[in-house]
């Protein structure tokens, strides 16, 4: 069963995929920027932000909050040093 529901996993979806799409991007405008590896984390990135806006709408508070977390470390980590 596939249900979409407007909240807070929608809102982080979204920002996960826009994120990794952005990673990849990166990869064309700037290639000298990129590194071979951002191609398999921009892919389990998308994968993740589509698992979270199908079926984020079954995590409970404070799973969702822990999904939070986990994303805005990764992906400050991963810019970071990128840089």
């Amino acid at each position: 069963m596939i249900n979409i529901a407007f909240g807070a996993n929608l809102v982080l979806g979204f920002i996960l995929v826009l994120g990794v799409t952005i990673l990849y991007f990166v990869r064309i405008v700037r290639p000298e920027l990129s590194r071979d590896e951002d191609i398999f984390f921009a892919t389990l990135g998308l994968i993740y932000g589509c698992i979270l806006i199908i079926h984020g709408w079954r995590l409970d508070p404070i799973l969702l909050f822990s999904q939070v977390l986990i994303i805005i470390i990764s992906l400050f980590i991963h810019f970071t040093l990128q840089l």
